[in-house]
């Protein structure tokens, strides 16, 4: 019994963590928030964290009745996941104004900083389809009342995840502060091929699952 639930506890951390990947997350809050105050970093790293935890920890308890509920199918999600992330990368790729720069009025209201948070870091980078998709599986018909000890699990695995991912957040300054401007903008664009290449990943398999006869 007590190595069965280690295997679980193993499996279902790995599995998120995997999927959450705090290390890539972290270099996207890096690319994004690097023209920002150290104030407003830490305000959009913790905002971020709160909320991805906030859905994931929802998903994980209501996430299959709720889709049910409505008819949404994870294909949707997975498919909005990929158009928005795809909209991101290319950002970062272009260093568009919009998530380069602030206003005046906006470092006053740290508009800008709440954005961010909210999207693209806790959807659909940290919180995004493959996340929720993940925590929705692990979590498919347990309840607090048929599996309590399997779901203190994966609710305990999203918690330990999501504190590490915000360590690496805020950590995020000494890990990159050996790079140089050259070498950063570098890694910045490269950031941003790769979320369009993730992006395109997640259109793929969303439509591939939805649609199986295109692939045949």
């Amino acid at each position: 019994m007590t190595d069965d639930l280690i295997s679980l506890t193993l499996f279902t951390l790995s599995s998120i963590l995997i999927v959450v990947d705090p290390i890539g997350a972290m270099l996207v809050y890096h690319s994004l928030t690097g023209h920002m105050e150290p104030q407003n970093r830490k305000k959009v790293a913790v905002s971020a964290c709160r909320l991805s935890t906030v859905v994931l920890l929802f998903f994980t308890i209501f996430g299959s009745s709720l889709l049910s509920l409505f008819g949404i199918t994870i294909e949707a999600f997975t498919i909005a996941g990929g158009v928005l992330l795809f909209g991101i990368g290319m950002e970062i790729v272009y260093a568009k104004t919009s998530r380069a720069k602030m206003t005046e009025a906006e470092k006053h209201e740290s508009y800008e900083a709440e954005e961010i948070s909210s999207m693209p870091l806790a959807f659909p980078m940290i919180a995004g389809p493959g996340t929720i998709t993940t925590v929705i599986v692990l979590s498919k018909n347990v309840s607090l009342i048929s599996e309590p000890v399997r779901l203190a699990i994966i609710l305990g695995s999203v918690l330990i995840t999501m504190t590490f991912t915000y360590l690496l957040l805020v950590s995020s300054e000494q890990f990159t502060s050996r790079i140089g401007q050259r070498e950063y903008r570098v890694v910045s664009r490269l950031m941003g091929i790769l979320l369009m290449a993730i992006a395109v990943q997640f259109l793929i398999n969303g439509i591939s699952t939805a649609f199986p006869s295109l692939i045949r």
